[in-house]
């Protein structure tokens, strides 16, 4: 798999970042801060075991996401 940055809004250059998928127009990968909190991970619904979820400001997704 290989990927592209497409944008962060992060001031130090770490998380969270927004990469496209080459070749993949249908998804994208999302670096965030794990989501660890016991409660919050209680209330997914449908989780599968090869899922993870990270926590990212909506910002991310609504400046550098594909309007498409």
């Amino acid at each position: 798999m290989k990927l592209k940055f497409i944008g962060t809004t992060s001031e130090d250059g770490n998380c969270p970042t927004l990469y496209e998928i080459e070749g993949d127009t249908e998804r994208v990968v999302v670096q965030g801060d794990i989501l660890d909190d016991p409660e919050a991970l209680a209330q997914l619904r449908n989780v599968l075991p090869r899922e993870t979820f990270v926590i990212v400001p909506k910002a991310l997704l609504t400046r550098f996401a594909s309007k498409e």
